[in-house]
């Protein structure tokens, strides 16, 4: 796996420049909707429901371009509730993915519960890491093509996880980005990483 290439240079303008061209300067003024991802939380009960997928995860991840169909929100909804939210227990509290040194088990909760998710009627991997995403934001990267393309890997949560945790000048650096660049704390930095990496597949590098 690749960085973008704002983040192979020291200097940090074109970072900065791509997160505040996605946010804006508001919530309302010159961001993409995917700047509404991160803290939508429309019923107030987000942190109350860290353990269970609501009806506010599947409108945040309209705001990334993928809907959840009809048949996979009644499963994540009502009828395959209970497992979802006891894989998520199993899954633990958000963390950090940086302090994710010891490696995966084939039967850890993180990889079953992937796996149910992309079995959902029309949800496909893009859609399963905006879901999971949602709930473990520090935890799970989000993925789609444009990320691959510029990451060049079909594959991120273990490639990412062995660059963090190799590398720990990384984690602190998008840490620093996000605080540059005027972010709230909901924004976290698998998500600072996600942004300019999309930036960079979207628009060019800066």
């Amino acid at each position: 796996m690749r960085l973008p290439q704002a983040l192979q240079v020291p200097d940090d303008d074109g970072a900065i420049a791509a997160l505040t061209r996605y946010y804006g300067t508001s919530r309302n003024l010159g961001s993409f909707t995917g700047a509404r991802f991160d803290a939508w939380d429309s019923t107030g009960t987000r942190w109350a429901n860290t353990n269970r997928f609501t009806a506010d995860d599947l409108v945040a991840v309209t705001f990334l371009s993928v809907n959840v169909t009809a048949p996979a929100a009644i499963k994540l909804l009502d009828t395959r509730a209970e497992v979802f939210s006891s894989l998520l227990t199993e899954l633990g509290p958000d963390r950090d993915l940086a302090e994710e040194h010891e490696e995966w088990r084939d039967d850890w909760a993180g990889w079953t519960l992937w796996q149910e998710l992309i079995e959902l009627p029309g949800v496909g991997p893009t859609t399963a890491s905006k879901l999971l995403a949602r709930k473990r934001p520090r935890l799970r990267p989000i993925y789609d093509s444009v990320v691959a393309n510029v990451l060049g890997s079909q594959r991120l949560w273990e490639p990412l996880r062995l660059q963090l945790t190799s590398e720990p000048a990384l984690q602190e650096r998008l840490l620093r980005l996000r605080r540059d660049a005027g972010l709230d704390e909901a924004v976290s930095a698998l998500r600072v990483f996600d942004v300019i990496a999309w930036m960079e597949g979207k628009f060019g590098p800066p």
